[in-house]
């Protein structure tokens, strides 16, 4: 290994032969990897589970904080069934064995305890279909701005959910009975495929495939994201006619004061999900992120409010007219779906709305708040 590193280092400035040596390093790597098989016997299994002795290192390092250790013990009683429970949350990231003085492998017996329900995890996705077309925004553009349309959300993220997996198709569906339009990708977009509901039928199945009011549209993989930003952009571009080459600002603009788009990230598992939040929040779009990102909001330190710093340009009396802020913020983290929801409604209510568009999104967002925090909003 040492050597092909030293290979390395000399062909630094050889670009044709990093190719080259990114193999021979993959295959010195395979070398030294564990050949163990995936899943264990009885006998493995019984061998694992019998060296825990309940420390708790596991849980400390888990992201989730799941009791590995209450699991442990009650398989070592002849019991499985809260192993089964902590699959349907565990993201299997391995930081509960690098912890482990005993060296269990503890995501295999999870996977060894669960192997029922990881064989019926099925699911039927939406194709990711790549961009929105000028047409489609062309078709929504007037219902969005009246309020028919209410919003747009767009869950993209990785699958570090602070709770269930069910519980993201439990967020995005009172907003597709709405008649708010859900863009996703990636993971988020794999996960909704999963999630049934209790006729057996998952969001792509319930909810039209199309841009449009209560539709549901996966763009793709998680590298697809610049589609969904892109169709704000080509809102400000149809709509506004706001030209597209060197005019970031003016169209960042725009959509920050008009356009009722919002991310959410249940799950921001790396600083992946992390640096798409920014990149949408440079474009005007606020982001909701989970309880996992909070560590990101210190990006975000402002100032107090000032009257006389907020404002938009009225083009047509050609002046100057002080806002209060709305969106009030870019980049919010929630500790629960009740909360989620309720933010993902306020965050689409924007400066420049229409009385129609105005009344239809307070009304949602009140609704929502009095449905999922038992009461009207603070604000």
């Amino acid at each position: 290994m040492g050597k092909t590193i030293g290979v390395l280092i000399r062909y630094e400035k050889a670009p044709e032969k990093i190719a080259e040596v990114a193999v021979r390093v993959a295959q010195e790597i395979f070398k030294r990897k564990d050949k163990s098989k995936l899943f264990l016997s009885a006998e493995e299994l019984n061998e694992e589970v019998e060296m825990c002795t309940q420390c708790m290192n596991c849980v400390f390092a888990c992201p989730h904080s799941l009791r590995v250790d209450q699991a442990m013990k009650k398989v070592q009683n002849g019991g499985f069934s809260m192993f089964k429970e902590l699959e349907a949350i565990c993201i299997a990231c391995g930081r509960c064995e690098q912890s482990c003085p005993k060296n269990i492998r503890i995501i295999d017996v999870i996977m060894q305890t669960s192997l029922d329900q990881l064989y019926a995890k099925t699911g039927k996705t939406r194709t990711g279909r790549g961009p929105i077309q000028d047409t489609e925004i062309r078709n929504v553009g007037q219902p969005i701005v009246f309020g028919q349309i209410p919003g747009v959300i767009a869950p993209v993220g990785c699958i570090n959910y602070p709770d269930k997996m069910e519980s993201i198709r439990e967020i995005l569906e009172p907003f597709l009975k709405r008649k708010y339009i859900v863009v996703t990708s990636g993971c988020h977009a794999m996960d909704i495929g999963m999630l049934k509901d209790e006729e057996g039928q998952t969001l792509y199945e319930k909810y039209p495939g199309s841009f449009d009011a209560g539709g549901m549209v996966n763009v793709g993989s998680c590298v697809s994201n610049p589609h969904i930003s892109g169709a704000a952009i080509k809102i400000a571009n149809i709509f506004a006619m706001r030209p597209l080459r060197g005019n970031y600002a003016e169209i960042a603009d725009y959509i920050l004061n008009r356009v009722g788009a919002v991310g959410f990230s249940w799950g921001p598992y790396s600083q992946k999900a992390a640096s798409i939040a920014t990149g949408f929040n440079r474009l005007g779009v606020p982001v909701v992120v989970g309880p996992h990102g909070t560590k990101y909001r210190r990006a975000y330190i402002g100032k107090p409010w000032k009257k006389d710093k907020w404002w938009v340009y009225d083009i047509r009396r050609k002046h100057k007219v002080n806002i209060e802020p709305a969106p009030d913020a870019l980049l919010v983290a929630v500790e629960t779906k009740g909360e989620a929801i309720v933010q993902l409604a306020r965050l689409c209510i924007r400066p420049n709305d229409t009385n129609q568009g105005r009344q239809i999104k307070l009304t949602h967002y009140i609704e929502l708040s009095k449905e999922y925090m038992g009461g009207l909003p603070d604000d």
